[in-house]
């Protein structure tokens, strides 16, 4: 019986030292990501009417 209750005991302490605190705060600096802006590339995006015929037909 007493081994099972240092078992529990120690148990009980490594719960506590675990969890007995919060964690640390994150700064908001820390949590937004700044990225550059870029240019958006029309011709990238552009529908063509003709592309099923050479996707198809080629």
């Amino acid at each position: 019986m007493d081994n099972q209750g240092r078992a529990t005991d120690e148990a009980q302490v490594a719960r506590q030292l675990r969890f007995s605190r919060l964690p640390e705060r994150i700064r908001w600096d820390d949590m937004v990501e700044e990225r550059p802006a870029v240019t958006r590339d029309s011709s990238r995006y552009t529908y063509n009417p003709d592309e099923w015929l050479v996707r198809t037909c080629l």
